[in-house]
């Protein structure tokens, strides 16, 4: 534990620091256009963007938690959370959006050598290197394990071959992670491996998949006869699946805390509920059904918080209860969907397009919001198959068929 006077004596440095290096423009809610975003193509929306990135980096901040050596700040628990709550404060933008950071890197920490650490985890906190993943395939989603990807061994190197698919981002990105088979003969499992695939790679390839949201964010990805280092390999040959289920803890959360990571709307749902129901002279909302109900998912939606928030600290003291990454994703993903149904619902005939010119922005970005926010109880593992392994690991249901 950090003593209270060196805390409270840290988030007045820190304040103070943000005061000084984050300017005005960047204290403002995040745009999804104006989000950074590393890599070797990576842009800034404007020289604020950079000034707040490159302070951030060069402080530690854009991976305020992972250990100095690595590019991050090596702050405590507690100094994170007190850094976290003065950008909260101040209204900061993230600096830096990434898979890599939020989740392939918390994966290397614990599977990771130290030369492939140094190599990416310093690469991830300074935006040199932007991540995608490859884990689902078009007949290996929910049973990921069935994934027929291959990675043959060939001397000083894997030939791999296969494609993945919903991989976000990818045609923009420039290294995916990937799980792949490595061999046929164990149970499905135990012959898998985990890779660092450079996307520059000969023989990689990427094809953007349409949404009905209008937008492209996934992409499927093909590997032809790809020649990846074997010094890419993450963990033990065939342990790839130690290495997936610990990144996938990191996903569920960051799946289901998506929401606080992107462009917030003009109004918050109350404040939209009071412009579209309207009020009584008390302030109380005048559809009782619709008030009941925002009740209920507001009060749902600070558990899920608070349950962010133990699995937070668990982490930092290395104890968390593998149990709840499971819960938090699928309530989480759950309430997200449940405040784009409430919002839909106010908004009436508003909520109808996303490309009507008449319709104002907001209204628009929020049906649009609504549409991508569908895929976010497939990725990362469908809302079903969480449910089944809630029932199974948290509350210990025997399988179908008796089998426990």
């Amino acid at each position: 534990m950090t003593d209270p006077q060196e805390l409270q004596a840290f988030r007045q440095e820190v304040a103070g620091w943000l005061e000084q290096n984050c300017p005005p423009s960047q204290r403002q809610p995040v745009v999804q256009s104006e989000q950074i975003w590393g890599g070797r193509k990576r842009q800034f929306p404007s020289e604020d963007a950079r000034t707040w990135f490159e302070a951030c980096r060069d402080r530690g901040f854009t991976a305020p938690d992972w250990p100095a050596a690595y590019g991050g700040a090596g702050l405590t628990a507690e100094q994170h959370k007190v850094l976290t709550g003065e950008m909260r404060r101040l209204g900061c933008r993230p600096p830096l959006y990434d898979q890599g950071l939020w989740m392939l890197g918390p994966a290397l920490l614990v599977y990771g050598s130290e030369e492939q650490k140094r190599e990416h985890l310093t690469a991830i906190c300074r935006g040199e290197v932007r991540w995608a993943q490859g884990y689902s395939e078009p007949g290996a989603g929910s049973d990921l394990a069935s994934l027929k990807t291959r990675a043959d061994d060939d001397g000083d190197a894997f030939i791999v071959n296969g494609t993945k698919i919903w991989t976000t981002k990818a045609d923009q990105a420039d290294w995916i992670f990937c799980l792949v088979r490595t061999d046929d003969d164990a149970p499905k499992q135990q012959g898998i491996s985990f890779l660092l695939i450079d996307m520059e790679s000969e023989g990689v390839s990427t094809s953007p998949i349409p949404l009905i949201s209008g937008e492209s964010e996934f992409c499927q990805t093909f590997f032809d006869n790809v020649r990846v280092p074997k010094e890419n390999l993450v963990g033990e040959l065939n342990g790839g699946w130690s290495v997936a289920k610990e990144l996938l803890k990191h996903e569920r959360k960051m799946m289901a805390m998506v929401g606080d990571m992107g462009e917030k709307p003009a109004m918050s749902l109350v404040e939209l509920a009071r412009h579209c129901v309207g009020t009584k002279d008390d302030g109380v909302l005048n559809n009782p059904a619709m008030r009941d109900r925002m009740a209920q998912h507001l009060m749902r939606e600070q558990a899920v918080a608070s349950l962010a928030e133990r699995i937070y600290h668990q982490g930092k003291a290395g104890q968390v209860d593998p149990r709840l990454p499971l819960l938090m994703k699928y309530l989480g993903t759950r309430e997200i969907q449940a405040n784009d149904e409430l919002i839909l619902e106010l908004l009436g005939a508003e909520g109808l397009t996303m490309d009507d010119p008449s319709i104002v922005d907001d209204s628009r970005k929020r049906v649009k919001q609504w549409a991508f926010n569908k895929a976010l109880t497939i990725a990362g593992g469908t809302s079903e198959i969480q449910l089944n392994i809630i029932a199974k690991r948290a509350l210990g249901m025997p399988s179908v068929g008796g089998n426990s």
